[in-house]
């Protein structure tokens, strides 16, 4: 099996916002960029992203300023996040809403011609700029034709399965070209990890099939650090009706023009819950749906109702027109019916261990969006995540190209490409007892969503623990496409090692979840209810040992703020 080799300075993996913001940036400086996709380049999950990009602009209320988002971020995700993170994130975001204005975003504005700013969960102030609920498209569109304009060398289709390491050092990628069949070696200074999350590895989730995790593979792979990883955010609100349309998301944005939650005796039952009701943390609305629906007040698909037919129908068309045309699809009017809805698998808060550069434990690896953690901490605020991509896909971007400028080429070690290729050959070679990707992910899926989704016990996660270890054992070893027989778009080829990765960060997940004997944001332990700063207010840091996996603790940054409130 031959391959091809292509040398650039700065390899970027993953064509969402934060790689695409990555690529923008490292184009600035005088270095080759090429970005790689394993979809189409415009289609990664960043389009999907609806309410809105915080920044604290005050425009709606002045009173808003970096410090007030700053405090919002941190309370909301229960102080697990490392400030010196949000830090950069609060006091940049509102130059980089501006970059992308400037380059061509058309946001919505107030009467007198500022950014409109909406409420959103969690937040003292509107601060949610937005583009009706559409606004990752928005965003994508715009960073795309930036790409574009700058002639950065984007590569679509190619699904990246290894980085190639010597010394300590990113030396490149091995890559499988799906359209042509080919495999790629990328020989690069420096690599920008930017692939996303991994919601696929549940039942119900609002995230594209791309979700797998792979990034965050690569890079423990790679020598590199996973950090938060029992830390998964729920969306509070996902269609659950007709069946075809579960896990579709519904954006906060809907209860931040006034949508408010129902159950089925029409009863606001936020009200129970949290004093800032349906703009609550979004852990706290999920937990709060969850507990009507296992209490038998939910409907007879299992969600509560989100209702704003008390709005006046031409807002609501304006200001949510893709809920609108959504669920009108679904024969839903929701200027005159309520919504169905429930809790979906949405964000990974958990992910790389980076520093405010997005440098990683391996030189020249960076990682930005999605793959990073310490941001978010136990739970990520709604329009956080579009200003991570920002805010961070920019500094990894000049990081990168910085760090190219003073590097020599490290030498590729070609026995790692020996290995993929050896491994590629394996895959496609016949097997009589050969299993079903799609057998594999819903077993997968079902497990996570009901042993490690929403709420968790020991025993709930000792059993998705154990059979996630036969899996490996008995299944995984198994695992075939079910075309052997050319590689040109043998697309079940990329979703085995898609799946492969899906295990694997499952795996990861369940373990940290076991580890983490207390209750705090997105981790809800029903054995272990409450708060626990005087023993959990701490990282669990994953790493590999040769080929073991191993965890330790790490304290969390405490740079503005040194103790959490109770």
């Amino acid at each position: 099996m031959s391959y091809e080799t292509l040398e650039t300075d700065v390899l970027i993996i993953g064509g969402g916002g934060a790689g695409l913001r990555a690529a923008i940036e490292a184009s600035k400086h005088n270095v080759d960029v090429v970005l790689v996709c394993k979809e189409l380049l415009g289609k990664a999950h960043t389009v999907m992203a609806e309410g809105g990009i915080n920044a604290a602009l005050g425009n709606v209320d002045p009173n808003d300023n970096w410090m007030e988002h700053f405090l919002d971020t941190v309370e909301g995700g229960e102080w697990l996040n490392d400030q010196d993170l949000v830090e950069v994130l609060v006091k940049e975001g509102p130059d980089r809403v501006y970059d992308l204005e400037e380059m061509g975003a058309v946001f919505d504005r107030t009467p007198d011609g500022k950014l409109a700013q909406r409420p959103f969960g969690k937040a003292r102030h509107p601060r949610t700029c937005f583009v009706s609920d559409y606004t990752g498209h928005e965003i994508m569109i715009t960073l795309c034709d930036e790409v574009r304009r700058r002639a950065v060398r984007v590569m679509e289709e190619v699904f990246v399965s290894k980085l190639l390491t010597n010394n300590r050092s990113v030396s490149g990628a091995f890559a499988f070209d799906m359209r042509s069949g080919d495999f790629i070696v990328f020989k690069s200074k420096a690599v920008i990890l930017a692939t996303g999350g991994a919601g696929r590895m549940y039942e119900v989730t609002t995230n594209p099939a791309s979700a797998t995790g792979d990034g965050k593979i690569l890079a423990l792979d790679a020598g590199a650090e996973l950090q938060d990883m029992e830390m998964f955010q729920f969306h509070p609100t996902a269609m659950v009706w007709p069946p075809s349309c579960r896990g579709v998301l519904v954006t906060e944005g809907v209860r931040g023009e006034g949508g408010i939650l129902l159950n089925i005796k029409g009863e606001r039952f936020m009200t129970r819950y949290h004093k800032l009701l349906e703009l609550a943390p979004r852990d706290v609305v999920a937990r709060s749906i969850w507990r009507e629906v296992q209490e038998g007040r939910g409907t007879e698909h299992g969600g509560v109702y989100l209702s704003v037919t008390h709005l006046p129908p031409e807002r609501v068309r304006e200001r949510l027109k893709t809920m609108y045309k959504q669920f009108l699809l679904a024969g839903v009017d929701i200027t005159k019916q309520p919504m169905e809805v429930a809790p979906a698998a949405h964000y990974y808060m958990g992910g790389v261990r980076a520093d405010v550069n997005g440098r990683t434990a391996v030189k020249g690896l960076f990682v930005a969006g999605e793959e990073m953690s310490g941001v978010h901490g136990a739970n990520r605020l709604g329009g956080n995540s579009l200003l991570a991509t920002q805010v961070f896909g920019k500094r990894a971007g000049e990081s990168a190209a910085l760090f190219v400028k003073e590097s020599i080429r490290e030498l590729v070690d070609k026995s790692q490409i020996k290995i993929e290729l050896q491994k590629f050959d394996g895959l496609i070679k016949p097997c009589n007892d050969s299993k079903s990707v799609a057998q594999v992910r819903s077993r997968l899926g079902k497990l996570m969503w009901e042993g490690a989704g929403i709420s968790r016990t020991e025993d709930s996660l000792s059993k998705v623990e154990s059979e996630i270890e036969y899996m490996k054992a008995n299944i995984l070893p198994k695992l075939k496409p079910a075309e052997t027989k050319t590689l040109h778009y043998n697309k079940e080829l990329v979703e085995v090692l898609e799946t492969f990765n899906l295990v694997r960060v499952a795996e990861i997940l369940v373990k940290s979840a076991k580890i983490r004997k207390e209750s705090r944001g997105a981790h809800w332990r029903l054995d272990y209810p409450k708060r626990d700063d005087v023993n959990w207010l701490k990282h669990i840091v994953w790493y590999l040992d040769g080929e073991r996996l191993k965890y330790k603790f790490k304290p969390v940054t405490m740079t503005i703020i040194k103790q959490p409130t109770t």
